[in-house]
């Protein structure tokens, strides 16, 4: 009988210790579950100890004629290096093109027209953490009885900026006029990115997506939002994917055209090799074979030609960001190199870079310019030393999942292509995955409609099934 009762108590107290590991791996999970919001501060020298100021004001970009005078007189100074005969693309922008580019930037290019397009939506500024953050905020011009806009937060990338919005919003905020359904109306907030455009650039180091998330999380919360839709490509999407886990209960949806996943586990490096031959095996469809395979060619071979301009901002980007900080000519043909190859990779083999095919000069330079003005090339450069200097796979947030529902529009020309099976692994929630029909990396800019058509529905589902309050 002692023994038995022995037994029991050793029995039972097996029993509570292995409840007490559950129990706890159960809250620490949930704990963990949630990305700590990051308090910076992100001004010049010491934080005063006074309350920060959360006036928000207008923010209207201008010109003066001694910015012009100065952009003219480099341009005319401009030296350019003879491409080698039939290179197209292949070794960068080819200054063939560019003479060209730059002839219609002085001659043509209208840059105060550009600054009252800039100025057609209301702009913003307000001091978060330090710095100044600038926002478009456009609110719709009707809204039909009854029914309220929707908060949607879109953010931008490099090299872009808030201008590769400007022809999506209007079909979010009166979707009605540009024959799309008015069921979901939206007041669109898009802001730069600390050190972008025309919010001030972080005055110390360590500023990376979660710094950028805590910040846009701070602006939407100011602004009265305390649930809102976000949506992002490029940066945006890693971005916009660190609030959803910073604030899964104020996020009703995540909407992104770029899904990246950095942790990759034993099942999705076996479908590297095998997905071509066992697509069912490893969840892949026909597309996803068709993006991805021979994948040494579309993956691996992809990422090592196409990445070195990563690898140059990621380790030193003030040395090469200080030349193109000095010449427009210089800035112009980085960026360009960009709108080229990441909306087709095949526009390599033009020698204008297939630019005007998808884009025009007028837009392109636009972007250049708010570059050029605001002199942000190297602090928006910055941001990849900031967020991959400490390696890939080793930050919290790419350990954790994304529980809010989301919805992926899948172009066919990004650079690279993540299959929903691989999506799944860090969006647990995907409710809305999509192969788009056409477009590349700059969707928003490039296929306006086919982007807002893609949200629309995306919300559509959220709304209609009320996925956001399903925890």
């Amino acid at each position: 009988e002692f023994y038995c009762s022995l037994a029991g108590i050793m029995l039972l107290e097996v029993f509570l210790a292995l409840a007490a590991v559950i129990i706890y791996f159960l809250l620490s999970r949930k704990k963990e579950e949630i990305l700590p919001f990051k308090e910076g501060w992100w001004g010049k020298g010491q934080k005063p100890d006074t309350e920060e100021d959360t006036t928000i004001w207008p923010f209207k970009v201008e010109t003066t004629e001694e910015e012009l005078s100065d952009l003219y007189r480099r341009l005319d100074q401009a030296r350019f290096t003879e491409p080698l005969e039939n290179s197209c693309f292949h070794y960068g922008t080819n200054s063939v093109y560019l003479r060209k580019v730059v002839s219609y930037w002085k001659n043509q290019f209208n840059w105060k027209k550009q600054v009252e397009v800039l100025n057609k939506y209301p702009q913003f500024k307000t001091k978060i953490q330090g710095i100044d953050i600038h926002f478009v905020h456009v609110k719709p011009p009707r809204l039909p009885e009854g029914q309220s806009a929707k908060p949607l937060l879109m953010v931008h990338g490099w090299p872009g900026s808030f201008y590769e919005f400007y022809k999506i919003i209007p079909l979010l905020t009166d979707p009605a006029s540009h024959g799309l359904s008015d069921e979901h109306i939206f007041e669109v907030i898009c802001p730069s990115i600390p050190g972008y455009g025309f919010s001030e650039a972080p005055h110390k180091k360590d500023f990376n997506s979660v710094s950028a998330a805590s910040v846009f999380y701070e602006l939407m919360l100011r602004l009265g939002f305390s649930e809102f839709y976000a949506q992002g490509g490029d940066w945006g999407w890693l971005i916009c994917t660190n609030l959803a886990q910073m604030a899964p209960n104020h996020m009703k949806g995540l909407h992104l055209n770029l899904a990246s996943v950095t942790n990759m586990g034993f099942i999705q490096l076996l479908s590297i090799l095998l997905g071509r031959y066992l697509p069912g095996l490893f969840g892949f469809q026909d597309e996803d074979v068709r993006r991805m395979f021979p994948f040494l060619k579309k993956g691996l071979y992809r990422i090592l030609v196409e990445s070195g301009y990563a690898h140059i901002q990621a380790t030193k980007p003030d040395t090469v960001g200080c030349g193109l900080n000095d010449s427009p000519v210089g800035l112009a043909a980085y960026i360009l190199e960009k709108f080229s190859t990441w909306t087709d990779l095949e526009f390599r083999n033009l020698e204008d870079g297939g630019l005007e095919r998808k884009f025009n000069l007028d837009d392109l330079l636009t972007n250049i310019m708010i570059y050029w003005v605001s002199g942000c090339i190297v602090s928006s450069m910055r941001f990849y030393k900031e967020n991959l200097q400490k390696g890939i796979g080793t930050q919290k947030h790419e350990r954790l999942t994304v529980q809010v529902p989301t919805g992926i529009a899948s172009f066919p020309n990004e650079v690279m292509h993540t299959p929903q099976a691989w999506a799944q692994k860090k969006y647990t929630n995907i409710v809305s995955f999509h192969f788009m029909p056409r477009g590349g990396h700059f969707a928003a800019l490039e296929e306006p409609e086919l982007l807002a058509e893609d949200i629309l529905q995306f919300v559509g589902k959220v709304e209609k099934e009320q996925l956001w309050k399903k925890k």
